[in-house]
This record gives C-alpha cells, sequence and structure tokens, in this order.
C-alpha cells in the first residue's frame, strides 16, 4: 500500500493536485447538489471490475463503490446517486456539458485530457498488461515470436516492439477483437489495459495475467473547470487523499480482485 500510495502522489504532484488536506467550505455548486439531494455520477456497465452488471442486473464494481462513497461524503446518503452508464466516448463530454456532476468511468489522466476538465487525484494505477491462456507462457519472453494481440493505435505498440523485437504484433480495432482472437487460440496473448484484462480472468479462470505491466497511467475522477466549482474539487480531493491513507480504496480494490 505505501509504495502505491507513494506513487499515486507523485502523480498528483504532476497533475497538479495538492495532497493535502484542504479546507472544507461550501460553493455554490456544492449547495446545489446538495439542495438537489443525490449525486449525478457518469459510469461504465460493461468494464468489469471496474463498473459492470451483476447477474441482477445492478450496477457494481470498483468505481461504482467509489461513486456511492462520494455521495456518502457529497449529500451524506450512499444511496442518493444516480448512476449514468456511459461510452468512453461520452466520457469527457457529459461532464463538460453538465449532464453530470463527475464522471467515474476508468478515465486515464492525461495532459490533453487536462485542458479540458479538472482531475482528481488518481485513485487507482492502471497501465498496459498482458494476459495469456497458454500456461507456458509465465513471462513476456515466453511469447516468443508471436503472435501478439494489441490495439491498433496503442502507446504499448512501441515499447512492445523494442522489447520483443521477433515477435509479430497483430493489431485490432476493439477488445471484443482481441479477445475473440484468444478464445480461438489465434494469438499467443493480448496486451491492454491491466483493468480491462482482469475482468477477463475473472470471467476465464483458464487466462492469467502476466507479472509486469508496460506502462502505468492514473485513473481519476473527472470534474468540471471552472474556479465555481473549487470547494467540489477540494471535497472530492480530500476524500481520496484520506481513503489512500485510512487503507479503504486498497481494501476496496483487492476486493474486486485488481492487482
Amino acid at each position: 500500500m505505501a509504495r502505491l500510495y507513494q506513487a499515486l502522489v507523485s502523480l498528483g504532484v504532476m497533475l497538479g493536485v495538492s495532497l493535502a488536506a484542504l479546507p472544507i467550505s461550501v460553493a455554490a455548486e456544492l449547495e446545489e447538489i446538495r439542495a438537489r439531494g443525490h449525486l449525478v455520477v457518469a459510469v461504465k456497465d460493461n468494464w468489469r471490475p471496474l463498473g459492470f452488471r451483476n447477474d441482477a442486473g445492478e450496477l457494481v464494481g470498483f468505481e461504482i463503490d467509489i461513486a456511492r462513497q462520494l455521495a456518502q461524503v457529497l449529500v451524506g446518503d450512499a444511496a442518493a446517486i444516480t448512476l449514468a452508464p456511459v461510452a468512453n466516448q461520452e466520457r469527457l463530454p457529459v461532464v463538460m456539458e453538465g449532464r453530470v456532476d463527475l464522471a467515474i468511468a476508468g478515465v486515464a489522466a492525461t495532459p490533453a485530457r487536462m485542458r479540458l476538465v479538472s482531475f482528481s487525484m488518481p485513485y487507482y494505477l492502471d497501465g498496459t498488461a498482458v494476459v495469456a491462456q497458454d500456461p507456458q507462457i509465465r513471462a513476456l519472453q515466453d511469447v516468443g515470436p508471436g503472435p501478439l494481440t494489441v490495439l491498433a493505435g496503442s502507446d504499448a505498440i512501441a515499447t512492445l516492439q523494442y522489447l520483443l523485437p521477433h515477435t509479430v504484433l497483430n493489431s485490432v480495432t476493439s477488445y471484443q477483437a482481441a479477445l475473440s482472437r484468444l478464445q480461438a487460440g489465434q494469438t499467443r496473448g493480448v496486451a491492454a489495459d491491466l483493468t480491462v484484462l482482469t475482468g477477463w480472468v475473472q470471467e476465464h479462470p483458464d487466462y492469467h495475467l502476466l507479472p509486469n505491466t508496460l506502462s502505468s497511467v492514473p485513473l481519476a475522477v473527472v470534474m468540471p473547470k471552472g474556479v465555481q466549482y473549487n470547494d467540489l474539487r477540494r471535497q472530492v480531493n480530500n476524500s481520496i487523499h484520506q481513503w489512500h491513507q485510512d487503507g479503504w480504496l486498497e481494501e476496496r480494490a483487492t476486493a474486486w480482485g485488481l492487482p
């Protein structure tokens, strides 16, 4: 936990987010949320274990727990929340256009995105990992000549070409296409987001993650820009900072099977 927290602290500094305890005050926007009586949060409903539907059709997952905990902090009731599933391309627009209060939907805080929205301090480190089905593949070097499947345009391609210069990389345009190739035995492995691959392993126990990640990216809460939202942002950051310190985030990540 200490190593993860220190890494997140460093990322928070890089993102310009102060992790020190911040004074809590109430801005009009926070008052409006409280007057409304519930929080509206954009989430994923097809990204196990971050946010997905269980057998009963209920939204559950690591990020759903975070959203409900923020509802407890902001409006005093973890159940006072509207969870709005969104497609990946809508995760920032719904916040920018004011359709939701926050987005907690597997969004990596990147410099390009920071020009459009504000981010909280990170609550989890995602990254690129490799999943395989063949029990003989226990390390990246075991992939051999391949093929190894990657998503088209992935930042991991250059890293894989450097680490595995003799491995054939096959690009696909979707996670489903990559999963289909793995299920059909048409690839030695798939390189993709660690959180996505964790969900695959949970659904397919014969799959396994290789031990090392190829990159690390911070997942953070998406919040609107503007000084009028300062107090909302402070409240969110204070909460995430406290959850890192008291171990709640680590406990929930572990409970959902995240590395």
